[in-house]
């Protein structure tokens, strides 16, 4: 998911149109996009399109991000989505892993389909303190992302710092790693700083994460061609795999690749790397 284009739930003409980008995932959004006057439309909305024609056969990821568990929208934007084409879950702000069971829970009472997955957002401090308990808090969390507008803001960080997005970034990074789950980078605000974006995303990829979130149609190429796996690492990739099925069967752990030492460790990353390309050529 290298590229995940937002989608306001009130401008359906655009849904349409995000389908046919060149976005990996598109991710509706219920939550910071809908005024609070128009909430209820905006779920008629996207029950509408989640349940038309136009999904059958869809290449992409669908996500919606709902409103948070703890506002009078969460139920009812969970039932707008019962018996419709949803890949992922975007919850808004859980502040502990037990705020993501309870979604999770609700999730089942409402009938969403069971694979249906969750992509946390981590934007608060203490979210970010507990993202590891919130990564694992369910089979069904499947990724994390980082919300530095609400994270930032809120305590007058400065974003255009790099060294404080690096340490949001770093954080979040390792507390997926520790359960296995991927991270996903949030939106860029301005659209027109090309540089900027390019920028965020580079020390996104830098710090493992698989993808960023785009705001508007200008950023999905940039995105998709930072977070595009280089095909010299791939195919270096496949070369350490195919060392260390050799070295097995050799009885030894460690071995060289292109001059450089192999030990469990770059196995494991370049074992990563593989089953990520192989994810996008197999995904629907």
């Amino acid at each position: 998911m290298r590229s995940k284009l937002f989608v306001p739930a009130i401008r359906p003409e655009l849904f349409a149109k995000a389908l046919a980008s060149a976005a990996d995932a598109i991710s509706i959004d219920l939550e910071d996009a809908v005024p609070e006057s128009r909430k209820e439309e905006a779920r008629n909305e996207v029950g509408r399109f989640l349940s038309s024609p136009a999904l059958r056969g869809c290449t992409k990821q669908i996500i919606v991000r709902v409103n948070a568990a703890g506002t009078p929208h969460f139920l009812a934007d969970l039932h707008a989505l019962t018996g419709s084409v949803v890949h992922m879950l975007n919850l808004p702000k859980p502040q502990s892993a037990g705020d993501v069971r309870a979604a999770i829970q609700a999730m089942d009472a409402a009938h969403l389909a069971a694979d249906t997955t969750v992509l946390a957002n981590i934007e608060t401090p203490v979210a970010l303190r507990r993202a590891a308990e919130i990564a694992g808090a369910h089979p069904r969390v499947v990724g994390l992302q980082l919300g530095l507008g609400d994270l930032f803001e809120p305590a007058g960080i400065d974003r255009r710092t790099a060294a404080n997005v690096h340490a949001a970034m770093f954080q979040l990074s390792l507390a997926a790693a520790e359960t296995g789950i991927f991270c996903c980078d949030g939106a860029y605000p301005n659209v027109k700083d090309v540089t900027g974006f390019r920028a965020e995303a580079a020390m996104a990829h830098a710090l493992g994460f698989v993808g960023k979130s785009c705001i508007h149609p200008s950023q999905i190429a940039m995105a998709n061609e930072i977070f595009q796996p280089d095909p010299a690492q791939i195919e270096q990739a496949r070369r350490i795999v195919s060392a260390a099925d050799a070295a097995a069967a050799s009885g030894r752990a460690a071995f060289l690749v292109d001059g450089q030492m192999i030990d469990p460790p770059f196995l494991q990353r370049a074992r990563r790397l593989l089953l990520s390309v192989q994810g996008k050529q197999s995904s629907p």
